[in-house]
C-alpha cells in the first residue's frame, strides 16, 4: 500500500483541534506550576487568590483533558469514513 500525504478536511480539522487543545492544556499546567513554585505563599495555608485560581482552573483543565481523550480515542459519531480502496490495493483489516 503506497502512503498518501493527503488529509481529508475532517482529519485536518481533528488534527488542528487536537493541537490547540494540547497547547491550551500545556499552558494551564505551566501556569499552575509557575504559580506554585515561583510565587511566594503565605506562611499559614493558601493565599485566597490562589485558592480561587485553582477552583477556576480545575474544571477547565478537566474539560480539556476529556475533550482531548474523546477526540483522539475514536472517530466520534462516525463522520470520518475510511477512504475507498484504489484499484490494486488490498484491505489490511481482517473481515
Amino acid at each position: 500500500m503506497k502512503p498518501t500525504s493527503e488529509w481529508s478536511p475532517e482529519e485536518l480539522l481533528r488534527f488542528i483541534v487536537g493541537i490547540v487543545l494540547s497547547l491550551t492544556l500545556t499552558f494551564i499546567v505551566a501556569t499552575v506550576l509557575y504559580s506554585l513554585v515561583f510565587v511566594s505563599q503565605p506562611m499559614e495555608g493558601q493565599s485566597p487568590n490562589d485558592a480561587e485560581f485553582f477552583k477556576l482552573i480545575n474544571p477547565i483543565a478537566t474539560f480539556i483533558v476529556g475533550a482531548l481523550a474523546g477526540l483522539m480515542a475514536g472517530q466520534g459519531n462516525g463522520s470520518i469514513k475510511p477512504k475507498p480502496l484504489e484499484k490494486g490495493e488490498e484491505n489490511e483489516l481482517p473481515e
